[in-house]
């Protein structure tokens, strides 16, 4: 286990880089965001890294998550790490990447999640990952797995490259719209912005109509046709606050990065209404497309808007009314706006390809890694 980070070791003597659980994703190392705190000569022999250690994430709040694991590959001693991390350092009977590919199979099989202290945070714990039995084979035989799933990672990493080209189109493509001159958003606004409906948590249930609050939907297209809760309201409610396929629901209430996330009412099964802490527009439909105008308002021009328009209070920020008819709106016309979501929609249709072969890739090397290590298939019967 890492170094526990103290107020006296933010200010200390002696400041070290250290990695902590933000800069371990699956099979890599970030190392562009790095927190420094203080360790003496003797800490940084403890807790200082070497090549070949692998390090994992100690607790995480989504379970599955817990125990995601990457390769230390920078030199020796120039990182420390953090007691959110555990530190596994092989001895000379285990191949190193071997390791990192079985604790990758165990997280992916929930092994980790089957043994971690659940509260709040899921831990795995030191002894805990420790009692764990490694499936210790020969060397010779670790290093040919390593090298059958090496050829993998390649195919992997194509993919992946494939995938960041088709994000950097779409931020071009989101760049080109926000050198375009812009309008009031307001111009576009048949109604509203009209704030939702609030109801005490005594009347949420089973029954009832279904009601769209914060969380339950996310920048973007999103479904509100399920997962959502349900509120006892009179007819007269669901008319003054029913949603129509159309319109547009922006989050007044949130916390300060999220505080105007929006999306578009795509499709409805029944009558559904929207909460209080959030807004609802209807929208000129000759002046704005519904889903373009999403789009737009996920965009990075739009964030940095409400951003700054955003009143803060304790842990939270809001918009209002004002607020969402002054936000900056391109001025082109629906034909023009159509044709950008058929730009849009052909990168993103080719990204979305891309990045369901990259899962199907990656579960048939779990796949792999579950069959070379129970004996039912031999590395020299596998061709990559």
């Amino acid at each position: 286990m890492g170094k526990q980070l103290s107020p006296a070791s933010r200010t200390g003597a002696g400041q070290w880089p250290y990695l902590r659980v933000a800069n371990v994703y699956e099979g890599r190392i970030d190392y562009s965001d790095v927190n420094s705190m203080a360790f003496s000569a003797a800490e940084r022999e403890t807790y200082g890294l070497m090549p070949g250690d692998i390090l994992l994430n100690e607790g995480q709040e989504n379970l599955m998550m817990v125990g995601r694991s990457a390769l230390y590959d920078g030199a020796p001693g120039e990182f420390c790490f953090q007691n959110t991390l555990i530190r596994f350092r092989p001895g000379p009977a285990v191949v190193p990447e071997f390791a990192q590919a079985v604790f990758v199979w165990w997280r992916a099989n929930a092994v980790f999640a089957g043994i971690a202290e659940k509260t709040s945070i899921s831990h795995l714990g030191g002894s805990r990952f420790g009692a764990l039995l490694f499936p210790l084979i020969p060397v010779t035989t670790q290093r040919r797995i390593v090298e059958v799933l090496d050829s993998f990672t390649k195919l992997e990493r194509d993919v992946e490259a494939s995938i960041a080209k088709f994000e950097a189109l779409r931020s071009g493509l989101m760049e080109e719209l926000a050198e375009l001159g812009c309008g009031q958003f307001g111009e576009a606004l048949k109604q509203g912005p009209q704030n939702g409906i609030y109801k005490p948590a005594s009347m949420y249930g089973l029954q009832g109509t279904p009601i769209v609050r914060i969380d339950s939907f996310s920048r973007g297209k999103s479904d509100l046709t399920r997962g959502l809760l349900r509120v006892a309201v009179t007819g007269g409610e669901i008319a003054r606050y029913g949603l129509e396929v159309g319109d547009i629901v922006i989050n007044r209430v949130n916390t300060p990065d999220l505080v105007g996330k929006s999306t578009s009412v795509r499709r409805l099964n029944e009558p559904t209404i929207f909460e209080s802490n959030m807004m609802r527009c209807k929208l000129y439909r000759s002046v704005a497309d519904p889903v373009f105008t999403e789009i737009w308002l996920g965009s990075s021009t739009v964030k940095r808007y409400f951003l700054q328009r955003a009143k803060s209070a304790i842990s939270q920020a809001s918009i209002n009314g004002d607020d969402v008819r002054n936000c900056p709106f391109p001025k082109i016309d629906v034909s023009a706006q159509l044709a950008f979501l058929e730009r849009l929609n052909m990168v993103e249709g080719q990204r979305m390809a891309e990045v369901a072969e990259l899962a199907k890739l990656r579960q048939l090397k779990l796949g792999l890694v579950d069959d070379l290590l129970s004996g039912r298939v031999t590395t020299s019967g596998v061709v990559a």
